[in-house]
């Protein structure tokens, strides 16, 4: 294992802002595997900070396929991490809506830019990302629509669900959509959480990873080969919607399977502590997202189910 510098900018005041990364094994740039990219994702640094672990054993125990090489970049935004922030601490921009970046441009985009000259050299690309709204989800293997996507080879990280997400004109400053427009095959894993660590998805997350890299050939790693994965696309999900602002409190879990008309939340009047709405199951399905806050605004879709397959 090597520990590199990927990107760096000098510090005028305090120490430079540095991207470091950890390397395994030489040749063929194989596979890239990034962390969290804004300051509250801690269970995408958490996820990352294992695989680190993990290879660094295997890399030890022999078990890395000569010929490969292997990137894990724990962290792009050591910045907003440390000051618990989820986006850029001095303008609030988003390093995950910069990319592929512009070298002269802002500093996000600068750092979008200095990262991505990197490691869109890669083979394969795996993100460790969250999602715009607060919430808990199935684990699952995400792609953009871009038209390069291979659901095939998603499928092989044996995760429950393979999400094909529409591409919005907002998606095209993503890594994942970048990396798959300059050939590198792009994955976006989602585990359960973002703000707190779930170790129970983190390690599927993991084995899923493995399992994809032992059958490309670039470890060696023998496991059950997981889910058989339900391909799904996101506008095919079914969104519920609350009606009325308030505290939120869901009756299910995710993962929970539902009936059509079965409660899934109440929410609550804020002052009074009364009901003031019920919301159910529009369809028969499985709880794939589902809203983590306590509390919730009106016509927000707090639940995103999957139609259960007849």
């Amino acid at each position: 294992m090597r520990k590199v510098t990927v990107y760096e900018i000098k510090g005028l005041y305090r120490d430079d802002f540095r991207v470091n990364g950890y390397e395994f094994g030489e040749g063929e740039k194989a596979v890239c595997i990034v962390g969290s990219m804004r300051g509250n994702e801690i269970q995408q640094l958490y996820c990352c900070s294992q695989m680190v672990r993990k290879l660094k054993q295997m890399e030890q125990d022999g078990k890395l396929v000569s010929g490969k090489k292997i990137l894990v970049i724990p962290c792009v935004n050591p910045y907003s991490m440390n000051t618990q922030k989820r986006f850029w601490s001095v303008d609030n921009t988003d390093i995950n809506r910069m990319f592929p970046g512009y070298s002269e441009g802002e500093t996000t985009q600068r750092i979008a830019e200095g990262v991505f000259a990197v490691i869109s050299e890669y083979q394969f690309g795996i993100q460790f990302t969250s999602f715009y709204m607060p919430g808990e989800f199935m684990p699952h293997v995400r792609m953009m629509g871009t038209g390069f996507e291979d659901t095939g080879l998603a499928r092989q990280f044996g995760m429950p669900y393979v999400v094909i997400r529409k591409v919005r004109p907002y998606d095209t400053t993503t890594l994942n959509y970048n990396w798959q427009i300059w050939e590198t095959q792009a994955f976006s894993i989602y585990t359960t959480t973002t703000t707190r660590v779930d170790k129970k998805s983190a390690g599927e997350a993991m084995r899923g990873i493995l399992n994809f890299l032992n059958k490309q050939g670039i470890v060696e790693y023998h496991s059950h080969d997981g889910y058989i994965s339900q391909v799904v696309k996101d506008t095919d999900m079914v969104s519920v919607r609350t009606n009325r602002s308030g505290l939120f409190e869901p009756t299910v879990r995710v993962g929970d399977e539902v009936s059509k008309g079965q409660k899934l939340a109440y929410i609550y009047d804020s002052f009074e502590g009364e009901v003031i709405d019920e919301l159910t199951a529009p369809v028969e399905g499985i709880v794939f997202f589902m809203h983590s806050e306590p509390l919730t605004y009106s016509n927000t879709a707090v639940f995103k189910l999957v139609v259960r397959n007849e």
